[in-house]
């Protein structure tokens, strides 16, 4: 019996390590998959911006919120891959590691380490440039999104993201998070 636990574990745990992010990019953005350009630099601006890893946060809280998803970082809207050259170019050392461990830490800072720890982050080497897919399993919990000194609940509805309000927050969090009779059976909440 243990054999066969094990088998089914390293099985579970090989695919939630594959993430297909050629097939993610030519399906394009969707209620499940999101793609940012960048997680630290501004575009627009030419500079680093937290407003910018604010956006990551909360699309990475609302796919926890809600079915899960993938957000693709170095990725324009169109689906093409410009790497990530920019964010590394923020970091005291410029490469993959770094940006996973600031990525960590800013998720942990956001919503808390226990939540943090639900993606599973993976790089991928696409045409030349490196992309960041997040995998993001549909929480147990709600994730609160903690910035600036306000608390939010973050979902996605269709292919956005967007904060509920109160009333909203309270009536989805009853629905989607309540336990379920196996779990009051089996004293898990």
């Amino acid at each position: 019996l243990s054999f066969l636990v094990a088998g089914i574990a390293a099985a579970a745990g090989a695919g939630a390590a594959a993430i297909d992010v050629p097939a993610l990019l030519a399906a394009g953005e969707s209620d499940r998959v999101e793609f940012k350009e960048t997680a630290r630099w501004n575009v627009r601006d030419e500079k680093k911006d937290a407003r910018m890893e604010q956006v990551v946060a909360k699309t990475v809280a609302a796919f926890l919120n809600s079915a899960g998803g993938t957000l693709v970082i170095g990725v324009d809207d169109a689906g093409h891959a410009v790497g990530l050259d920019r964010d590394f170019s923020t970091l005291r050392t410029p490469d993959a590691d770094r940006f996973e461990l600031w990525l960590r830490d800013l998720l942990a800072t956001s919503f808390g380490k226990n939540a943090a720890a639900l993606p599973k982050i993976r790089f991928a080497d696409l045409d030349g440039v490196t992309v960041c897919a997040v995998r993001c399993p549909r929480s147990a919990e709600p994730v609160f999104l903690t910035q600036g000194g306000s608390t939010e609940l973050w979902v996605r509805v269709g292919n956005s993201t967007r904060a509920l309000g109160v009333d909203e927050a309270v009536s989805y969090v009853a629905r989607r998070f309540s336990p379920s009779f196996a779990d009051v059976v089996l004293g898990r909440r």
